[in-house]
């Protein structure tokens, strides 16, 4: 004789709950779709139990003001927040990329050595600005300027006058350091650390 187990009280809790929301003119064959209703309110209850679990705790961003509140409305500011979140560089619509490349030419021009570098950087850039402008791709319009070759090359020169002025200052103001140091020593610690050099 096999032994009759008792039945499951939330699987008839279930049935009951099914068999009362669907009216009496429906096929029974339909029971096992969902009405909008019952989705929206199973996806409430799956965002409370997430909440009282915790799951949106500690997320990134909490407790702080929203960024780019009060700018300008761009229509592509998800791909714009994306690459400059991720740090991508060469992907994208050419306006957005000549963008992020505009707005981070300067500090490349400083690292470049020699005005002819500095020159071939902005003809480059200025040639792919207007190629942009040229080709009608779609996306969003190239509002990225050429940048005046000559005014940029005298603006790196006095950037780079004003890096080697800062430069020598750091070295005299180091040497002063290690000739007050030396004075402060006497003739033997003098001799050891010459010694050490």
């Amino acid at each position: 004789m096999t032994k009759r187990r008792p039945p499951d009280s939330r699987l008839a809790a279930a049935r009951y709950a099914l068999e009362r929301d669907v009216p009496d003119d429906e096929d029974p064959t339909d029971r096992g779709q969902v009405s909008p209703d019952q989705r929206a309110q199973a996806v409430e209850i799956a965002i409370q139990q997430a909440m009282r679990r915790g799951d949106f705790d500690d997320l990134p961003g909490a407790g702080k003001p929203l960024a780019d509140l009060g700018t300008v409305r761009d229509p592509d500011w998800w791909i714009r927040r994306k690459i400059e979140r991720e740090n991508l560089t060469g992907l994208g619509p050419p306006a957005l990329t000549l963008r992020t490349e505009d707005a981070q030419l300067g500090e490349r021009l400083d690292e470049l050595p020699t005005e002819a570098r500095v020159r071939e950087m902005l003809d480059d850039f200025n040639h792919r600005v207007r190629e942009a402008r040229r080709q009608l791709l779609g996306g969003p319009p190239v509002i990225t300027r050429p940048r005046d070759v000559e005014a940029e090359v005298q603006a790196w020169r006095a950037r780079a006058l004003e890096r080697r002025a800062a430069r020598e200052r750091a070295q005299a103001e180091e040497r002063e350091r290690e000739a007050a140091a030396l004075a402060a020593m006497t003739w033997r610690e003098r001799r050891r650390a010459k010694r050490r050099r």
